[in-house]
């Protein structure tokens, strides 16, 4: 029921910054857990981050963590990632995706919606 599109993804010199946006319709977009997976070229998809519905709780990779912030704005339907000291290890195809539950988002499974991704490349 939900429709997930990402923007923001581009060009970033290492050590740099960029912040990711996905938006999301439907009116019970407060009910769903948000998280944000990667996937870089020839490796499998990976966890990067996840939000509760109230966006009270958050959890991250331990890849990201220190760097990356996940939060959200319900009012707007709208889960962020904010990306700092990037590294050329980040550059990836990031997804955004929804959940029952911040465990179904760090699990990877039985999740209801999927964002059809933006790319990421940090440049060293």
């Amino acid at each position: 029921q939900l429709q997930l599109a990402e923007s923001g993804g581009g060009l970033v010199q290492a050590g740099g910054s960029l912040r990711l946006s996905c938006s999301a319709s439907g009116r019970t977009f407060s009910n769903y857990a948000m998280g944000w997976f990667r996937q870089a070229p020839g490796k499998e998809r990976e966890f990067v981050a996840a939000i509760t519905g109230s966006g009270a709780t958050t959890y991250y990779a331990d890849s990201v963590k220190g760097r990356f912030t996940i939060s959200r704005n319900n009012a707007k339907n709208t889960v962020y990632l904010q990306m700092n000291s990037l590294k050329a290890e980040d550059t990836a195809v990031y997804y955004c995706a929804a959940g029952q539950s911040t465990r179904a988002i760090r699990e990877g499974t039985t999740l209801d919606a999927w964002g059809q991704g933006t790319l990421v490349t940090v440049s060293s």
